[in-house]
């Protein structure tokens, strides 16, 4: 059990980026200067005090009545209870949502009702308050099941005092301290212990154990190479802690300390990063990658008046703008590896980023995006964004609502590669199958038609220990069987770093996308060379698969996979219907029988972005061939399609 719980941990976080000795915040100040840097006595929170009631009102604006509302809905919450067995579920089944569903809706609404607390300001909501944040100080732990691994003991059932910093730990705690930092006095009108027992679980269960421990995988103290752990719990975490310290800290030698650990850590993180921006992770983990660097530099900038800031430096901008370069439209984006097709775009926070790194095209995207799907602001654990989504609110409007596609972006660290022609986009990548949230799909492809997709790439289904386990590829969507990919040989792609593209290239003026994912395969597959081409024109989308094979024994098979009704009855073409826009799959008949299967959908997580099914078109060859070229073109039939 403990080599599986340790390989969950790795799994999750390998980095495919060449290691940078950027070191970009160590750069920016040392211990010594950083204290000379940092605002004192928390004068760097820019929001009004909570008995400021004209500050709040002018603040929230149209969203106070909307938080009290939301708030009003917890005043007769029934706080429920995490059992001992909730946490052994994910040991003996691997389910975790039934620990995390009662956890998180306990968090939810201490959020909700803090936040309807500040917007109306009459202890209205007080007691309620206090009852949840007692509830939850009482627990054992902060942390999910599925992390408890990271105690000393392993396992999923939490030890009393081994305290543990996750992902969501680390967000109750940041939560907590910004609850600390504005009521606490009003705490102490109802029983001072309300607010000693607020600061005590802060400074023992985050505050102490991050100024201690080097255990934790994501703070990446040991971390020197590519070939280690990196990935956005580094960030995420990171970016908690140091509001914890910043709100909370009382001592200026232990506040100095915890957040130049944090710069030492992230500057980890940075190391890692692309030069190019993408997040290989895809749109999904982008909010809690980039995302929350930003979150992280945003906090540290303004802890220190601004004399700490990365925001112009070019890979940062990068990162930000990669969000919307992969905004495909109509709340569609470009998924790699887990992310989900069905994403958005957090235009909120996406206007934020770009205000500070100076991206026209990241505020233009978020007034668009904004003016086309209104979101409400989102009240849940993480109050640092929800207050600053309030903040933001009116400035978004100021922007022209535009959402420009590129004709080509190109990330060659990353190997992502972006075209668009009239009403087509297409998305490709090469990389390697070891990426951080990897499948297997080195060489795989999307491509949308009027901003909706038509070949697609599924997603991942609902997260459970199997997951991030040595079994994780016995699951079909992680398998290259279930992309669009050829299965060479009677052979589908490998899981490891060594199985990559390798001759990536592309080129913008030709508008083609190319590689060879021969190294994909295992040897025993025998491939000398597979060539894919992917060539995008006005109407249509060109594959061209070159092939060497030594000793072929099985025919080939290339695979696509779609949401839409397929036909496969007229040789040659396969007909795809997707809502009322038609397209056909053009194949020689010569070469290749159809094969249609149906995949029934049964996990939500993928039904409600895909609906109850999708399809996979298969060609078979019908010759086992040594050498040749496939062509199949993708193109759509109808007169005249135009964008929504």
């Amino acid at each position: 059990m403990k080599k599986l719980l340790t390989f969950c941990l790795i799994f999750i976080c390998l980095n495919a980026h060449a290691y940078k000795e950027r070191n970009l915040l160590q750069k920016a100040a040392d211990l010594e200067k950083l204290g000379s840097l940092l605002v004192e006595n928390q004068k760097w929170v820019h929001y009004p005090d909570y008995a400021d009631r004209e500050g709040w009102d002018r603040l929230m604006g149209e969203s106070k009545s909307y938080c009290i509302a939301e708030g009003e809905k917890y005043l007769t919450y029934d706080w429920k209870v995490v059992k001992a067995t909730d946490y052994l579920e994910y040991t003996r089944t691997g389910n975790r949502s039934n620990m995390e569903g009662i956890y998180n809706s306990n968090l939810n609404a201490i959020s909700n009702l803090f936040m309807a607390e500040m917007a109306e300001g009459k202890g209205r909501f007080m007691d309620q308050l206090i009852n949840g944040i007692f509830h939850n100080c009482e627990m054992t732990s902060w942390t999910l099941s599925a992390h408890l691994a990271l105690q000393r003991v392993r396992g999923s059932f939490p030890k009393l005092n081994d305290h543990v910093i996750d992902l969501v730990s680390g967000d109750v705690g940041a939560a907590f301290s910004w609850i600390y930092y504005f009521l606490n006095k009003e705490f102490d009108k109802v029983n001072p212990l309300v607010s000693e027992r607020l600061y005590h679980e802060i400074e023992s269960r985050i505050l102490t154990p991050y100024l201690n421990e080097t255990r934790f995988w994501w703070m990446a103290t040991n971390v020197n190479s590519d070939k280690e752990l990196v990935n956005n719990w580094n960030v995420w975490c990171n970016a908690s802690v140091l509001q914890c310290f910043l709100l909370v800290e009382k001592d200026k030698d232990r506040l100095i300390k915890g957040v130049y650990k944090t710069m030492l850590s992230v500057d980890k993180f940075l190391n890692h990063s692309p030069d190019d921006g993408a997040c290989e992770e895809g749109p999904s983990y982008w909010g809690h990658a980039a995302g929350k660097l930003y979150d992280y530099l945003q906090v540290l900038y303004d802890a220190t008046d601004g004399k700490i800031s990365l925001f112009a430096d070019p890979m940062v901008k990068n990162m930000g703008e990669y969000i919307s370069r992969s905004y495909v439209g109509n709340g569609w984006v470009v998924n790699f590896a887990d992310a989900s097709a069905r994403e958005g775009l957090d235009y909120r926070l996406a206007y934020r980023y770009g205000k500070m790194v100076k991206s026209t095209e990241m505020e233009q995207i978020a007034s668009y995006v904004k003016k086309s799907s209104p979101r409400k602001i989102s009240i849940a654990r993480d109050i640092y964004r929800a207050l600053a989504d309030i903040a933001c609110e009116q400035e978004i409007d100021k922007f022209d609502p535009v959402h420009t596609v590129a004709p080509f972006t190109w990330y060659p660290d990353t190997e992502f590669c972006y075209m668009s022609e009239g009403d087509l986009f297409f998305a490709g990548k090469g990389g390697f199958n070891d990426e951080s949230h990897n499948h297997n799909d080195a060489g795989t492809f999307s491509l949308y038609a009027c901003e909706e997709p038509v070949l697609l790439d599924v997603g991942v289904g609902t997260y459970t220990k199997k997951t991030f386990s040595n079994e994780r590829y016995t699951i079909w969507t992680m398998q290259s069987d279930y992309h669009n990919l050829p299965r060479i040989n009677g052979f589908p792609q490998s899981f490891g770093r060594q199985y990559k593209a390798t001759n990536v290239k592309a080129d913008k003026k030709s508008k083609t996308f190319s590689l060879d994912i021969s190294k994909s395969y295992p040897a025993e597959a025998g491939i000398n060379k597979w060539e894919r081409t992917y060539k995008l024109s006005k109407n249509s989308l060109l594959v061209e698969d070159k092939f060497d094979i030594n000793n072929a024994r099985t025919a080939n098979r290339l695979n696509f996979m779609t949401w839409g009704k397929a036909d496969v009855s007229q040789p040659g073409v396969v007909q795809i219907t997707i809502k009322d826009k038609k397209y056909q799959l053009l194949y020689d008949k010569n070469s290749f029988d159809p094969v249609l299967e149906k995949i029934t959908l049964d996990d939500s997580r993928l039904s409600n972005v895909w609906g109850d099914e999708i399809f996979r078109i298969s060609l078979n060859a019908k010759k086992m061939d040594n050498r040749g070229l496939y062509k199949t073109i993708i193109k759509t039939i109808n007169d005249e399609l135009k964008k929504h």
